[in-house]
């Protein structure tokens, strides 16, 4: 059994980690899937899904920090959008993420969430869902 869904993520910044573990916990328990797996994906070039701490804020800000220094905004960039920078932490981070699903529920760890990551925003983007399994 197969089920796709999407939902629309708000970002209020630049930059900016929007916790979707319970968006995205949602469409598994109306997928009916109890053993399978879940693929988080996000269709934008400059936005990223990613798994890290959710009970520490300062863990997004710390990786933000690194992403700006390995990927800070360059005037030698030729991109004419002036968003090379967030292309290339999207290309780092990365457009998508694969679960297990296990009692009808995603297993995470006991500090992991689901994090849509912008890096172009303020914008509202799409989060793909599919639930496969039984």
């Amino acid at each position: 059994m197969t089920a796709l869904s999407e939902f629309n993520v708000r970002s209020g910044g630049e930059t900016d980690w929007i916790n979707i573990t319970g968006d995205v916990q949602k469409k598994v328990a109306a997928s009916g899937i109890r053993e399978g797996i879940c693929v988080v994906f996000i269709p934008h070039t400059t936005a990223a899904v990613t798994i890290n701490e959710n009970a520490d804020p300062d863990v997004s800000r710390d990786v933000n920090f690194a992403l700006n220094m390995i990927s800070p905004d360059r005037r030698e960039f030729r991109h004419g959008e002036g968003n090379s920078a967030a292309h290339t932490k999207t290309s780092l981070v990365g457009p998508s993420i694969t679960l297990i699903v296990t009692g009808g529920r995603l297993l995470l760890g006991t500090w992991q969430g689901i994090w849509f990551n912008e890096y172009d925003g303020p914008r509202t983007r799409k989060v793909h869902v599919r639930v496969s399994g039984d």
